[in-house]
């Protein structure tokens, strides 16, 4: 067998058409992936992975294998020397073998020179080395076991004839159809159980750095049945029934090894952020799904910027994740825009439906043009619909930022649509009333959000004086209670009750504001008001949970626009302008609350000091470094938009403006007299959590004449602050038993080129990637030829 090998290359090497073939291969990488203005192209990519070569791979090699398998028995017989080579001490496995792996070999020898792609990336990522190896790896094995199934194919064809260009066609049409044609079926047919049958499936997840061992099972069987078909087409017997027989035995033992490998296997994700492996929760939400669940995801088009390529590309494969996790997981990508005679009836029914479009430029011909796009899925389950936002906004952010933020957020989104498709609420959120907290119609829009995931239900405290057990036993059939901003002080015997929900267990989330001021209440005459310390009657309760409200005012230069009329009567104009007291919040850790999150924007903000005790706290939500404290009380002013701030000022820092408490609390009411008498008193409570906020405007929605517009929906400047995210993700953090918000920790870090370098060295490495590869070919062929002829002198 060694020595067919061997013979393979030297008569492949010898030849000029060996080199030839070789040449045109990396010629045709070359141009596609580092010249053409492509899909494929990788400097225009933008990303630092190769994507768009093993996505061309499988095109290229379509036809190149076949041009390097055509001679191996073709020509055999059309000298005949395959009945001499026949009646060598040899098996006839051994002989196909030989020259099975001498073609197998040739085709690694060609893609040698492609590793130069794997440094080009290296060097031109964001910063240099920012890539990720394991995925390219994976990647590469992937396409070795490609490469092994297209070499038998092609040997198979060359055995069956003894015309070279006959052997190509037939080996190009087999691998076509093996590749491509069982996808064609599963369209025509639509099912998806034929295209598991296709080369493209099992490529598909292993291209992307998913060694699967159904996929390498998969490619085996193929290899092997093809070797087998070749070895028993050189046998100089006639086919037999024996024969005919033995080749059902293999196809049907083939089809059972291929069976038992999709019931027993094993997945290994080599890309070093796990993207391609869906997290326990996603997969508990699906798994026993038993109805079909329909998505439409609408982010189709041609002509897309790199950036909305790739976040289609990382939809898609995530969920093809979930479908292959559960098969009633059924998705279609769907241009709504794509005919021009319903294009602007789906774009208003869409909208209609909360899809909003965006303005996108496109590039077509070497043309911008405009057009609309829509990033977002419908999920459908047994007459329910949920939408779902593939696009991840955040102020100030970069296109490359953007789709960071939007691929790591998908697997939430999606698992977390799901959830509420599949799983009936059940749990039960009570808003409290009867302390002044913001009326119906400033929290609409966050409670009608809430209402997609648990039950609401107003809870006032007001029957505490006459019937104090009931009211806590009624407070303690809900899982969760928010105080809404509360305005009047809440009695000793309404807090005792209350510490008593926390002590049984019972979460909570307050937003609170220590200091009495409203935007409202500036626009007046004067455009003046007074801020002025709130007791709620509340301190002592926080303080023994270890949290403090301070009645100042968070002063921050990286804040929130104010918007305020500018000019005289018909001539005056909305105007915005930067109003240090309503500060953006963000914060530098991943907690799944917020992790990934927008800025939020405060009003008149509060700061929250931590108090030491056996409670854990985490903080959420934080001003930025140049900030600085007000007192009250005093005197606020519209007037100070009109002088520039003295940055001088800014030196109290970064203020904590939320604060996440986890873990057993201590009663307030521990070693105190009782203000009224319960069943049972409980000093300490059950492992609980409770998030304190500093300001209750963070849930207040505006109104326009039209109704409650979108929580965090700026209507003058058009911006959308995080603010109902970061509420959502708090609630369900507070109320989560199954890990769902965790998914949102999930850190998915995107490689990215660096444009300025690719701006500054695009030519050098064209050069390096298109003509280096031919030099190095030319290079070993000068080389070996010249070894050749020295050896066979001698």
């Amino acid at each position: 067998m060694l020595s067919i090998l061997k013979k393979e290359i030297h008569s492949f090497f010898t030849s000029p058409i060996g080199y030839l073939v070789v040449a045109i291969f990396l010629l045709i990488n070359g141009l596609f992936l580092w010249l053409f203005k492509t899909e494929f192209n990788i400097l225009d990519y933008g990303f630092a992975d190769l994507s768009p070569f093993f996505l061309l791979a499988p095109w290229v090699l379509l036809f190149l294998i076949p041009a390097v398998c055509m001679r191996s028995f073709s020509d055999e017989k059309k000298q005949g020397t395959l009945e001499l080579l026949l009646t060598k001490p040899i098996s006839h496995l051994n002989i196909v073998l030989g020259k099975y792996f001498g073609a197998f070999l040739l085709i690694i020898i060609a893609l040698i020179p492609t590793l130069l792609y794997v440094y080009t990336i290296h060097e031109l990522g964001n910063p240099a080395g920012n890539f990720d190896s394991g995925s390219v790896i994976g990647s590469y094995f992937g396409l070795l076991f490609l490469i092994a199934a297209y070499s038998s194919i092609g040997v198979f064809a060359s055995s069956i004839t003894n015309n070279q260009i006959v052997a190509f066609v037939t080996a190009v049409f087999i691998c076509f159809f093996f590749y491509f044609g069982f996808d064609g079926i599963a369209d025509f047919a639509s099912s998806s159980f034929a295209e598991q049958f296709g080369m493209n499936y099992h490529f598909k997840s292993i291209s992307r750095g998913v060694i699967d061992t159904r996929d390498i099972v998969y490619f085996i069987s193929i290899t092997a049945f093809f070797i087998f078909l070749t070895k028993q087409q050189i046998s100089t017997s006639k086919p037999t029934k024996k024969s005919y027989g033995t080749i059902l035995i293999s196809v049907v033992g083939l089809l059972a090894l291929n069976i038992l490998s999709n019931s027993i296997y094993k997945r290994f994700d080599l890309t070093q952020d796990q993207r391609y492996t869906l997290s326990q929760p996603s997969i508990d939400i699906i798994k026993n799904v038993d109805s079909p669940i329909i998505i439409d995801v609408y982010l189709e088009g041609t002509g897309f910027p790199s950036e909305f390529r790739r976040l289609q590309a990382e939809t898609r494969q995530l969920l093809e994740e979930f479908s292959n996790e559960n098969k009633n997981i059924n998705f279609a990508f769907i241009n709504p825009i794509a005919d021009a005679s319903t294009r602007n009836r789906n774009i208003q029914q869409l909208s209609e439906r909360g899809l909003t479009p965006m303005q996108l430029n496109i590039q077509e011909d070497g043309k911008t043009s405009q057009e609309v796009i829509f990033p977002w899925a419908l999920a459908s389950f047994n007459n329910q619909t949920v939408k779902i936002s593939l696009l991840k906004n955040k102020i100030g952010a970069t296109n490359e930022e953007k789709v960071s933020n939007s691929i790591q957020h998908l697997e939430y989104a999606f698992a977390d649509a799901f959830s509420k498709l599949v799983h009936p609420k059940k749990r039960k959120v009570a808003i409290l009333r009867g302390n002044g907290q913001l009326e119906n119609r400033n929290i609409a829009d966050f409670v009608t959000t809430l209402r997609d995931y648990y039950f609401i239900a107003p809870f006032t405290l007001d029957s505490v004086a006459s019937n104090p057990q009931k009211t806590l036993d009624d407070l303690s059939e809900f899982d969760l209670i928010v105080s809404a901003k509360p305005t009047q002080a809440f009695s000793e015997e309404e807090k005792y009750v209350l510490d008593q929900y926390i002590m049984n267990g019972g979460k909570s989330l307050w937003l609170i504001d220590k200091v009495a001021m409203d935007k409202d209440s500036l626009y007046n005459d004067s455009g003046k008001s007074f801020a002025t310390v709130r007791d709620l009657n509340l301190t002592d309760l926080f303080f023994k949970y270890g949290v403090r409200i301070n009645p100042v005012l968070v002063n921050d230069l990286y804040s929130a626009p104010i918007t305020i009329a500018v000019g005289e009567g018909s001539e005056s104009q909305f105007q915005p302008v930067q109003w240090q007291y309503s500060p953006l919040a963000s914060s530098t850790n991943n907690h799944p609350i917020v992790n990934n999150l927008n800025l939020v924007k405060f009003d008149f903000a509060n700061q929250i000091d931590t108090l030491k005790n056996t409670v854990s706290k985490t903080i959420l939500l934080k001003s930025s470094p140049l900030t600085k404290l007000i007192g009250v009380p005093r005197e606020i002013s519209l007037d100070i938009i009109t002088k520039e701030p003295d940055k001088n000022t800014y030196t109290n820092g970064q203020q904590h403006l939320a604060v996440l408490l986890e873990g057993s609390f201590t009663s307030a009411y521990n070693n105190r007299v009782k203000p009224l008498k319960l069943a049972t008193n409980k000093n300490a409570s059950v492992n609980t959590k409770m998030i304190v906020v500093a300001d209750g405007d963070i849930i207040k929605n505006e109104v326009s004449r039209r109704g409650p517009l979108e929580l965090g929906f700026d209507r003058f400047t058009g911006q959308l602050y995080g603010n109902k995210e970061f509420l959502l993700n708090a609630v369900n953090y507070l109320l989560d038993d199954n890990g769902l918000i965790n998914i949102r920790s999930k850190e998915i870090a995107i490689a990215f080129l660096d444009s300025e370098k690719i701006t500054a060295q695009k030519t050098k490495w064209q050069i390096v990637n298109i003509a280096l590869p031919l030099v190095l070919l030319a290079i070993f062929g000068f080389g070996f030829n010249f070894y050749r002829k020295k050896k066979y002198a001698a």
